[in-house]
C-alpha cells in the first residue's frame, strides 16, 4: 500500500509539474521568445500586458472612437471601428506586433508582402488557437474555423454546394422572403410607426433565406436554430474575453453553463432533420438527402465515403453564420445610401421597369443586365418602389 501511494504521489506531482510547465511556457516563456525573434527582425509593435496583452488598450481606444455618432456619412470608417492599427501603424511603420492576449498577432499591410505571405504559407497559416477556442461551441469544426488539409478537404466537400446553377434554384426562395420581409415593413408604416430599424427586417430577411435554403421544407425548425446561434454567439463573444486566463474555459461560469446548453439544444435540433432526412433515404422514399444546402452536403458527404454528422452540423452552422450577417450588413448600408441619394434610387428603378416590364421581378439571367448597383439589392428596390 506504501508503494502505491509514493507511485501515485509522484505521478500527480509530474503532472502537476507538466501543468505548470505547460503554464509559464504559454503565458510568458513562448510570448517572449516570439518578440524576440520579431524584434531581431526589426518589427516592433506596443508593449502588452501580462495575460491580457493589448486587449485593454485595443478596447479603450474603440471605446472613445465609437462614444458618439458619426458626423457625416463616410465609408472610411476605420479609424472609428480600428483605431489602434492607425496608431500603432504610425508609430511602428507598416508592419507591427501586437498581443491578443498571449497570442501574437502580426499587421501587414504592404500589399507584395501580403500576397507573399498568401502564396507560400497558406498550408501553415489559418486560425489561432484562440480563434478556434473562442467559436468552438458557436461553429466549430465548420469550414470558416479549418485549417490546412482540413480546410482544403472541407471546402471540396461544400464548394458543390455554390455551384452557379444550384445557386439559380435558390432565387424564388429569395423572392418570397423578400416579399414577406416587405410586407411586414409596409404593416409598420400603415400602423403609424415614422421609423424603422431596418436591420433588423435585413437580418430577418437573411435569416429566412438561409433557413429555406438550407433546411427546405424543415426552415421553422431552421429559423429556431437561428435564433438560439444568435444567442449562443452572444455568449461565446462574451466568455472568450476570458480566454486569456488560465483554465477560464473549464470554469463553471454562467456563460459556460449556458453555452453548454445552448449547443446542446442547437445540435438536437439538427439532429432530428439531419436522422429525419438518413430516415427517408434508408426506408426508400428518397432517392437523396434533398436539394437543399443541407441535403447536398450529406449527399457530397456519402459520395466521398466521409458521412461525418458532427461536421455536418458544423458545417450547418458556419452557413448561418457566414451568411446572415455579412449580407444583413451590406443590404442595410446599402439601403441607407440609397436613402441618402434620391436620384439614385429613381436611377436604378427605371433600368428595373426598362428591363424586367412583365411582372418586374428580376429572373436570376436578368440579373447581368442590371448594372448600377450590385444585383443583390435590385429585387428589394423594385418591391419597395
Amino acid at each position: 500500500m506504501g508503494m502505491v501511494m509514493v507511485v501515485t504521489i509522484l505521478v500527480l506531482l509530474s503532472l502537476l509539474l507538466k501543468l505548470a510547465y505547460q503554464t509559464i511556457s504559454c503565458y510568458w516563456l513562448t510570448p517572449l521568445r516570439i518578440k524576440k525573434i520579431m524584434e531581431m527582425q526589426g518589427v516592433g509593435g506596443p508593449k502588452p500586458r501580462f495575460f491580457s496583452g493589448n486587449i485593454l488598450d485595443m478596447a479603450s481606444l474603440v471605446s472613445k472612437t465609437t462614444s458618439h455618432d458619426m458626423k457625416t456619412i463616410s465609408h472610411d470608417i476605420v479609424g472609428r471601428l480600428l483605431p489602434h492599427f492607425l496608431l500603432w501603424s504610425s508609430q511602428y511603420g507598416k508592419r507591427f506586433v501586437y498581443w491578443n492576449g498571449t497570442e501574437p498577432r502580426l499587421c501587414l499591410t504592404e500589399t507584395e508582402l501580403i500576397k507573399e505571405f498568401l502564396s507560400k504559407c497558406s498550408t501553415v497559416s489559418g486560425r489561432s488557437w484562440q480563434q478556434r477556442q473562442g467559436s468552438k461551441h458557436f461553429i466549430g469544426g465548420g469550414l470558416l474555423m479549418a485549417n490546412a488539409q482540413d480546410w482544403y478537404h472541407q471546402r471540396h466537400i461544400v464548394a458543390p454546394a455554390f455551384a452557379g446553377d444550384r445557386l439559380k434554384g435558390y432565387a424564388g426562395h429569395m423572392v418570397e422572403c423578400t416579399k414577406e420581409m416587405l410586407q411586414l415593413l409596409q404593416n409598420a408604416l400603415d400602423s403609424g410607426r415614422n421609423e424603422v430599424e431596418i436591420g433588423e427586417y435585413m437580418t430577418k430577411l437573411t435569416a429566412d433565406i438561409i433557413s429555406r435554403t438550407e433546411f427546405g421544407t424543415s426552415y421553422q425548425k431552421g429559423k429556431k436554430i437561428f435564433h438560439l446561434l444568435k444567442v449562443l454567439q452572444t455568449r461565446c463573444a462574451q466568455a472568450s474575453r476570458h480566454l486569456c486566463l488560465p483554465g477560464s474555459r473549464y470554469f463553471p461560469s454562467k456563460y459556460n453553463r449556458e453555452i453548454k446548453s445552448l449547443k446542446m439544444e442547437v445540435e438536437r435540433l439538427l439532429m432530428e432533420i439531419i436522422q429525419s432526412r438518413k430516415d427517408c433515404v434508408e426506408i426508400g422514399r428518397s432517392e437523396s438527402y434533398g436539394n437543399d444546402l443541407l441535403g447536398m452536403l450529406l449527399n457530397e458527404m456519402e459520395k466521398k465515403n466521409s458521412l461525418d454528422l458532427q461536421l455536418v452540423m458544423d458545417e450547418c452552422k458556419t452557413f448561418f453564420f457566414a451568411g446572415h450577417e455579412t449580407t444583413a450588413l451590406l443590404l442595410t448600408w446599402t439601403v441607407m445610401l440609397l436613402a441618402s441619394n434620391p436620384s439614385w434610387q429613381q436611377k436604378v428603378r427605371d433600368e428595373i421597369k426598362s428591363i424586367c416590364s412583365d411582372s418586374g421581378i428580376p429572373s436570376f439571367h436578368q440579373l447581368s443586365k442590371l448594372t448600377l448597383v450590385s444585383p443583390n439589392i435590385f429585387l428589394l428596390l423594385n418591391l419597395s418602389a
